[in-house]
């Protein structure tokens, strides 16, 4: 087993008495980013929250390097869907990087500078453009130390250039040691971004390097119709 591997034993989740994930068995490799795919539906963001225990239905066994989520909690970066932030709360962005520093209280300004916002540092967050929020939220994660760094659906709402440039950051971030999930919905984009995916219907259809699952027998798997022409190269197994 790799040192900083996210091992999952028999996951599953449910909603209202509604099963949304199912028994799933898989391990997440360290130092890599991995993209979890899936149809509308398939319970991605359930699957992300369920590994940090933000589900309060959910049964299995999660590990992280061997240790349960409550011992490793400091050390992951978890950013939710944007659509469920809540913008209008009176903070700055340097405000927002600080939060990831405490109980260290290290200086924020550097991470802002990492992703290019340092001029941006006393705007407050409801300002900010798709991109640079989650530029900014990257920053707290750099700040925060965090190992592991969770982001669901961080491209949608925001422009081409920002999201090159967040992914810019996170291949720097993988670079550096860091593990990424990263929950994603645009499949045309999955080859060039991910090393690992992770394809979910409610149940896992299958994971692994991206030239392994990202194929036409197991998008059609998933997404029960005919989008073979995805894959890059034409048919594949």
């Amino acid at each position: 087993m790799e040192r900083t591997a996210i091992e999952i034993q028999d996951l599953s989740a449910a909603y209202q008495g509604k099963t949304v994930l199912k028994t799933i068995n898989l391990t997440i490799k360290s130092q890599k980013i991995t993209g979890i795919i899936g149809p509308n539906g398939a319970g991605k963001s359930t699957f992300m929250k369920a590994l940090l225990e933000l589900i309060p239905a959910s049964t299995g066994k999660i590990t992280f390097s061997g240790q349960p989520v409550k011992s490793v909690r400091k050390k992951i970066a978890y950013v939710e869907q944007r659509s469920e932030l809540d913008l209008s709360f009176p903070i700055d962005v340097l405000g927002v990087v600080l939060l990831g520093t405490y109980p260290s209280l290290r200086i924020g300004r550097q991470e802002l500078k990492k992703v290019g916002m340092e001029d941006y540092a006393k705007r407050q967050i409801s300002e900010l453009s798709g991109g640079q929020l989650q530029r900014v939220f990257i920053a707290r994660a750099l700040a925060q130390g965090a190992e592991w760094i969770f982001l669901d659906e961080p491209f949608v709402g925001i422009d081409a250039l920002s999201e090159r440039k967040i992914f810019d950051i996170l291949q720097e971030l993988k670079n550096s040691g860091k593990t990424i999930l990263i929950v994603h919905h645009d499949l045309h984009k999955v080859e060039e971004y991910f090393d690992e995916v992770v394809l979910l219907n409610k149940q896992l259809i299958a994971s692994g390097p991206v030239q392994e699952v990202f194929t036409s027998k197991n998008l059609q798997l998933a997404y029960g119709e005919i989008i073979g022409h995805l894959v890059k190269g034409g048919e594949k197994k």
